[in-house]
């Protein structure tokens, strides 16, 4: 198959089924379930409905989608409805990109330690950044963070990290609003020396109370002598934390949210091909410089679908999270008194066209391929159902 053919649910369909019998045992219930949902995305063993253009009277036949979060053909209509909701969160201030990654020790035993560790991994890099940020020294301010995990790197390898977007600055303690200077947000060397600190920490708080498991090579480690020493060099080895320069402006914002928010380990359209050397895929080499950084790799089929299956996340953990003036439950009104200290009114104009605006249960959900107008369901028909040809069009008398 050439690059504008092959998904990932093509090679799933072609070779899911005899892998998953070579793995019996070894694949949990949720790699299982997330090969079954991308493999019938957008065929007929999930129903369907039959659709008619009103302007041009085309015919098409739809299928439903899995709508589960790893595959990657359903990803993208979730990252709009995602940016929809975060537009109004917005404010006119700069907007910082922060990176946290985990020392590779750590991503390793982390991949049978999904659940304690990726959680751990949220919850001290918005700790890290909040009390930086709250120290006279440096901002003096509460802030609030938007924070998506990532846990792949470019060629699928398990690298778990999370990427943070923070405006720039906070309230002080008196309720006023701090700005950080201009291009530049907090010192990215002090962050990565709390953030070393307070992970080992927790990590061995963890290992204390038993929640974390070990096998294969790192079976010594269960024992609690075995896994202070084992800990040791990574107090003293850097731990990469980096700050990008500030976002061009609200859209460069959502810009950069539409990419990363609901990213899977590899989109379609990074695949090149699939035939009898395996599945080959674009991907960037960061340790290259310039033009050189954009590579190709084949891999045997075997071992692209056990690397994607790596991502595969604990069931009902949530991979983008809001901390601090963000926070879920003091949100709007953290950021409407953001506004009133920045002397953001609301555009009248805007709030009545709004108001005015067509209700989105209204909107069609279905457009014309052809011409663009708006097409109607003539017909569904439910998972498993065989699919019927399109009701024919009356003859002209």
């Amino acid at each position: 198959m050439s690059h504008s053919d092959v998904e990932v649910a093509d090679i799933f369909r072609a070779h899911g089924p005899a892998w998953r019998k070579a793995q019996r045992g070894h694949l949990s219930l949720g790699q299982l379930k997330v090969m079954s949902a991308i493999e019938q995305c957008r065929s007929a063993a999930l129903g369907g409905h039959v659709l008619r253009c009103e302007g041009c009277g085309h015919d098409q036949i739809a299928y439903n989608s899995c709508r589960n979060r790893h595959c990657p053909k359903c990803q993208t209509s979730a990252a709009h409805r995602w940016l929809d909701a975060r537009q109004a969160d917005l404010l006119p201030v700069d907007y910082f990109h922060v990176v946290f990654t985990l020392p590779a020790p750590i991503s390793a035993i982390a991949y049978y330690n999904k659940a304690t560790i990726y959680a751990l991994l949220f919850d001290v890099a918005a700790e890290t950044l909040l009390t930086i940020a709250a120290d006279p020294k440096h901002l003096g301010a509460n802030i609030g963070a938007t924070l998506v995990l990532h846990t792949w790197g470019s060629a699928m390898t398990h690298h778990p990290h999370v990427h943070g977007i923070v405006p720039g600055g906070g309230l002080s303690p008196d309720g006023c609003w701090v700005a950080c200077k201009p291009g530049f947000f907090l010192s990215v060397r002090v962050l990565s020396r709390l953030f070393r600190r307070r992970f080992l920490e927790e990590l061995e708080h963890a290992h204390c109370a038993g929640q974390l498991q070990f096998f294969g090579e790192h079976l010594a480690l269960a024992d609690a002598k075995a896994f202070a020493d084992w800990l040791a060099p990574l107090r003293k080895c850097e731990w990469v934390v980096y700050a990008k320069r500030p976002f061009a402006g609200p859209e460069a914002v959502l810009a950069y949210l539409s990419r990363y928010t609901h990213r899977v380990a590899i989109s379609n359209s990074r695949l090149v091909a699939m035939d009898e050397r395996g599945v080959t895929f674009r991907w960037k080499d960061y340790r290259a410089k310039g033009r050189t950084r954009r590579k190709t790799m084949t891999l045997d089929v075997d071992e692209f679908m056990r690397r994607f299956l790596l991502h595969v996340l604990p069931s009902g953990f949530h991979r983008i999270r809001h901390y601090g003036l963000l926070a879920n439950g003091h949100r709007t009104a953290s950021l409407a008194r953001i506004r009133e200290l920045l002397l953001q009114q609301a555009d009248a104009t805007a709030q009545a066209s709004s108001a005015d605006a067509e209700p989105e249960s209204a909107r069609p959900s279905f457009f014309c391929p052809h011409c663009g107008g708006p097409m109607i369901v003539l017909q569904t028909f439910a998972r498993g159902q065989p699919i019927r040809a399109p009701p024919q069009k009356p003859r002209a008398p």
